[in-house]
């Protein structure tokens, strides 16, 4: 059996081992004066036995909670992809994307879009990672054929891949664009779900940055999967077509993402993210010490010295200390033309559940400021006349247009 065959995310093995771990646990005083021989080896290896149970369960459970990894080989990262909900395999590229057609059609008829399953190498990094695709229902009707569709580029949550969003311990990413776009909150849009990690993930969290000496993840997330997508797919090229959306690390890499590159993208939404790459013992040395490409990917830098005609979403939950008083202080910073919108939850903490709860108002968000399918033209300027990350420092000063909701 392959280890991406082992489900972490299986509320039944999470229920035994549940039971097992409360067996264990208890068993420790009730055998602890009936070892008659070899009492100490007895012991120790009956609290080993209870210790491990709790913290596989405990393990499980927070997997359950935060989703991050479906399978055992997703884990240790064996490098197959494996997730639930997927309705095509599409192949390096999205060579085989042909297959989806009849499906695609079938789901048309009941509103439902297609979920297709690639890896892209990209021409400018030559990485190659899983990108789930979600393709809405209009890409498959004939009134639609010739259209070019806006996207969401969606980055998951670290450590988590693609697979969080369609897994059933996941938020159901899909579903809620089929709901948003049948209710005429958002038009129908191509969502691109790329894995921003790659393998292995455990203490390989890349923030989605160039690393110095390391994986251009940047360059792959903002460019490769930008361009493969427009040729492939058909995207608009209009940088007004572009958004990047996420939550926690995701919330920050398309804060930065966009603020970085803001002549291919002109959207952020940001759930629960914060203002710089963090630091800690799941993040590998991204800079190298250099100060001034650390400070390159600071929202909260780029936002002042660098403005551009963007508009932002940050949401964080009254319980988010750090996450709040990041938003806090890059909407304090942020100069025109920069539109920064902001929202705080009340009574909300850093969770799933927080963010599965503001995914449709996000959704409606995008939807009020990305233009719908239309048909191509040749476009003198697809970047809107906005110059490439970095710009020349503005001294413009004037009242921020922000919204507090």
């Amino acid at each position: 059996m392959h280890l991406s065959q082992i489900r972490l995310d299986s509320p039944v093995m999470l229920a035994v081992i549940g039971v097992l771990a409360l067996i264990a646990v208890v068993s420790v005083p009730w055998f602890w004066d009936k070892w008659r021989k070899r009492k100490q080896l007895g012991r120790s290896a009956t609290v080993l036995v209870a210790l491990c149970l709790v913290i596989v369960t405990l393990g499980l459970t927070g997997n359950m909670i935060g989703g991050f990894f479906p399978t055992l080989g997703s884990l240790l990262g064996t490098g197959a992809f494996a997730a639930e909900g997927i309705d095509v395999e599409g192949g390096d590229n999205g060579v085989d994307l042909g297959r989806a057609r009849d499906l695609g059609v079938a789901h048309a008829r009941v509103g439902k879009g297609t979920i297709a399953h690639v890896t892209v190498t990209g021409k400018r990094t030559g990485l190659t990672r899983d990108v789930t695709v979600y393709l809405p229902p209009q890409y498959f009707q004939h009134p639609y054929k010739a259209m070019r569709f806006p996207a969401i580029t969606w980055i998951p949550n670290y450590p988590s891949g693609p697979e969080v969003t369609t897994a059933p311990i996941g938020y159901h990413l899909p579903e809620q664009l089929d709901s948003a776009i049948s209710k005429h909150l958002l038009p129908p849009v191509i969502v691109l779900i790329p894995d921003p990690t790659g393998t292995p993930k455990i203490g390989h969290d890349t923030e989605c940055v160039d690393e110095v000496n390391g994986s251009p993840n940047d360059t792959y997330l903002s460019a490769d999967v930008r361009d493969w997508a427009i040729q492939r797919l058909g995207v608009n090229p209009d940088r007004r077509a572009w958004t990047i959306a996420g939550w926690s690390s995701g919330g920050y890499c398309a804060l930065n993402l966009v603020t970085r590159h803001p002549q291919w993208y002109a959207q952020a939404a940001s759930v629960s993210g914060y203002e710089k790459a963090q630091v800690d013992g799941e993040t590998e040395n991204l800079f190298r010490g250099r100060k001034d490409i650390e400070d390159a990917n600071n929202v909260r830098i780029n936002v002042r010295l660098h403005p551009a005609p963007l508009e932002l979403l940050a949401i964080s939950g009254e319980k988010e200390q750090n996450e709040s008083r990041a938003v806090d202080q890059m909407r304090a910073a942020a100069q025109p033309p920069v539109q920064f919108t902001t929202w705080r939850i009340p009574d909300a903490g850093h969770n799933m559940n927080t963010f599965k709860a503001q995914l449709p108002d996000v959704l409606s968000w995008i939807g009020q400021r990305i233009p719908g399918p239309s048909a191509p033209a040749h476009q003198a300027d697809v970047t809107g006349g906005v110059k490439p990350w970095p710009l020349p420092k503005t001294g413009a000063r004037g009242a921020l247009a922000e919204v507090e909701q």
